[in-house]
């Protein structure tokens, strides 16, 4: 390849750069291994005759696709003995993983609805109806035919329409809530929780048996609130605090005294949390120590 070509080359992917890794990211809810596919698919791309490229974006999209259908199977099998509630790993803004604009694409319970999919209906779902490609352009890449490819696009659809928020939370009102809750969860004050809270609230926390966590989500506003209650009179560090968008959700990040994170994510309907994701597996968390 020319020194020239190479140039092109390299100026194409990083322009595709940032899509890939949000596909990526989505197909996979890690991070780190949404940047171990790109990676993977520059090298593909390096060894490609490049001439021979009509549309690079599509082509390399197509790379990571087949890539990502290949991770799922490994990580599904890794979910399978996962300890307690997997969560994906936080996606904060400002992190360099690219298109972050839409929150209802980022949003943890879509996250969590698409793992509920089968790989070919999460490719389907995610390259139509979020990255806008055609049916024809998905066919070829997942080798099945169009009318394939819509039937799992429109399956997917109707397993992940509740998944995706209705009214998405105004950004002033996302950052009150956020704040009154991380006020409320430092001081233990079970009646201001229960107060922020929905009735029907969820709690999921993500250790990974690699920290202690909750092994199973907690249901309900009274028993979210004492949950948080008790975790307040245990305890004793000096805590800090970080305002943050995670997954396009209010919520913020926990720095302890040692050097660990945790990050905290809410879920608001109606003006009340719903749903609280807190990830607390160091293993998921690493991308955000420089910050």
């Amino acid at each position: 390849m020319s020194a020239a070509a190479s140039t092109t080359g390299e100026t194409a992917f990083a322009a595709a750069r940032p899509r890939l890794a949000a596909l990526a990211y989505r197909f996979l809810g890690s991070v780190a291994d949404a940047e171990d596919v790109v990676q993977a698919a520059w090298l593909r791309w390096r060894e490609t005759d490049q001439a021979q490229v009509a549309n690079p974006p599509a082509f390399l999209a197509r790379i990571v696709t087949r890539l990502c259908l290949d991770e799922l199977k490994s990580a599904r099998r890794k979910r399978e003995t996962y300890i307690g509630p997997w969560l994906p790993e936080p996606v904060v803004e400002q992190d360099p993983l690219g298109e972050r604009e839409a929150a209802e694409d980022l949003s943890v319970a879509l996250l969590l609805a698409l793992e509920r999919l089968s790989p070919l209906e999460r490719a389907a779902f995610l390259l139509h109806d979020v990255f806008g490609t055609d049916f024809d352009e998905i066919a070829a890449t997942l080798s099945r035919s169009p009318e394939s490819v819509r039937q799992l696009a429109a399956r997917a659809r109707n397993h992940v329409r509740e998944a995706r928020p209705r009214f998405p939370v105004a950004r002033d009102e996302g950052t009150r809530l956020a704040a009154s809750f991380q006020a409320a969860v430092a001081s233990g004050d079970a009646s201001a929780l229960k107060a922020l809270l929905a009735e029907n609230a969820i709690l999921r926390t993500d250790g990974g048996g690699v920290i202690r966590a909750a092994i199973n989500p907690v249901y309900g506003n009274d028993k979210v609130a004492r949950f948080f209650e008790g975790i307040a009179r245990k305890v004793t560090d000096e805590l800090s605090y970080t305002p943050a968008w995670i997954n396009g959700l209010p919520g913020y990040i926990t720095h302890w005294p040692d050097g660990s994170l945790q990050t905290t994510a809410l879920e608001i309907e109606s003006g009340l949390i719903r749903a609280v994701y807190i990830v607390r597996n160091p293993e998921k968390l690493g991308h955000l120590r420089p910050r």
